[in-house]
């Protein structure tokens, strides 16, 4: 992932994306009739997508080879509405498109993983429900009891290597923690993929792609795929071995002004089993004290 974008480079992020997409669109998924005899390309043809989007085949084929960086606006709404893009992968394209026309040679520096004050009074405000703050690239930054307790087994690892992507395909526990674990790590995969397409040379989500891509056979299978949208779904179910099985609503937000973090807390309807579940999550889960990088030491 490292500085594989240049003004005249033959591969850019933006052609990668095109060319996943591409391949995974079928044609009678946008209306063109199949004759007979076999396909060699999977999904559309590069001709038939440029014929789709009213762009030559010549130019089209520069884009996806990164030989064509400045694709104007018009080309990639009409690129989007050939590949029956969503809204959330179409914006993803505009934003791989505006980045392959600069090039910034120095990778930017790893955001700061210092957590304010009065974020880490809002995660313990917040109990029994189980809350943390998340970076960009999923480290857990800063957490109340139930939040590190929710992720069973989490809490064996040293606090830096405690990251949300690397339990979900490293941890054994994580397959049993979440009956869907398939559409766990899907979502997983390509939120990072979405973060990675924007900033690919930013350390800390370089570091922990090649680390996946190394270590997660699952990962690197998905990575491949180039999804950028994955259903965020308001219920996750927990197969919690110290309070049995949980259903709790989801809801993370941006945090304004911090360098790209996110909180999520999870709760449940009072009077319910899935509370008293809960409940019992934060009443019986250890106490930490964090110490981040140019912190103090917490009250614990």
């Amino acid at each position: 992932m490292a500085n594989q974008q240049s003004t005249g480079g033959s591969d850019t992020e933006l052609g990668r994306f095109l060319r996943a997409r591409r391949t995974q669109t079928g044609p009678e998924q946008v209306g063109l009739s199949v004759g007979p005899g076999l396909r060699r390309t999977p999904g559309l043809r590069r001709e038939e997508l440029a014929t789709l989007s009213g762009i030559s085949i010549d130019y089209y084929v520069r884009l996806e080879r990164g030989k064509e960086t400045r694709p104007s606006p018009s080309v990639i709404d009409a690129l989007a509405r050939a590949l029956q893009l969503d809204d959330q992968e179409h914006q993803h394209l505009r934003e791989l498109a505006a980045r392959a026309a600069r090039y910034a040679p120095e990778p930017p520096p790893p955001p700061t993983r210092a957590v304010r004050p009065h974020l880490r009074l809002l995660l313990e405000t917040m109990r029994p429900s189980p809350a943390y703050v998340i970076s960009r690239s999923m480290d857990l930054l800063a957490w109340n009891p139930g939040g590190l307790a929710l992720y069973a087994g989490l809490d064996d690892w040293p606090v830096k290597q405690r990251n949300l992507a690397r339990y979900l395909f490293l941890h054994p526990a994580s397959r049993e923690l979440f009956p869907d674990w398939d559409n766990q790590v899907r979502g997983c995969a390509a939120r990072l993929r979405a973060q990675a397409g924007t900033a690919p040379d930013a350390p800390d989500l370089a570091g922990l792609v090649g680390e996946l891509l190394l270590k997660s056979p699952d990962f690197a299978r998905l990575w491949e795929r180039y999804d950028v949208t994955g259903r965020r779904r308001t219920h996750k179910t927990f197969h919690h071995p110290a309070v049995g099985t949980i259903d709790l609503m989801a809801q993370s937000m941006d945090l304004e002004g911090t360098p790209g973090q996110r909180l999520a807390v999870y709760v449940a309807e009072p009077g319910t089993p899935d509370h008293d579940a809960m409940l019992l999550l934060d009443l019986t889960a250890p106490r930490s004290t964090v110490v981040e990088e140019g912190q103090g030491r917490g009250r614990p």
